[in-house]
């Protein structure tokens, strides 16, 4: 079974991948192979998602990252934090990001 993303642990991006713009849009690559989708594995993000990879460097807990794109985007913290643990917990499970212990 997979980890699942948790509200109180902090992330940071894997080695296995880079994350490159490209016209307004971050898109993440992985460098070995069996990473993401078979289909899919080249990852782009927009909106929310670029926000949140944004602030993916380790030191802060998913639910203050949380917090802080509520306050940013003026939304109710429940549904940036549903959000959040969502778009992480895809990344967890293509082993795109890690949990910073």
């Amino acid at each position: 079974m997979s980890e699942k993303a948790r509200i109180d642990a902090a992330y940071v991006p894997s080695d296995d991948v880079v994350a490159r713009e490209i016209e307004g849009e971050t898109v993440l690559v992985p460098l070995v192979t069996n990473i993401g989708d078979i289909e899919d594995e080249i990852y782009a993000l927009s909106g929310t998602d670029q926000a949140i990879w944004r602030k993916l460097e380790g030191t802060r807990p998913l639910g203050r990252i949380a917090a802080e794109l509520a306050e940013e985007l003026a939304a109710p913290v429940e549904e940036i934090e549903q959000d959040v643990l969502g778009f992480v917990g895809e990344l967890v499970a293509r082993r795109m990001v890690v949990r910073k212990d």
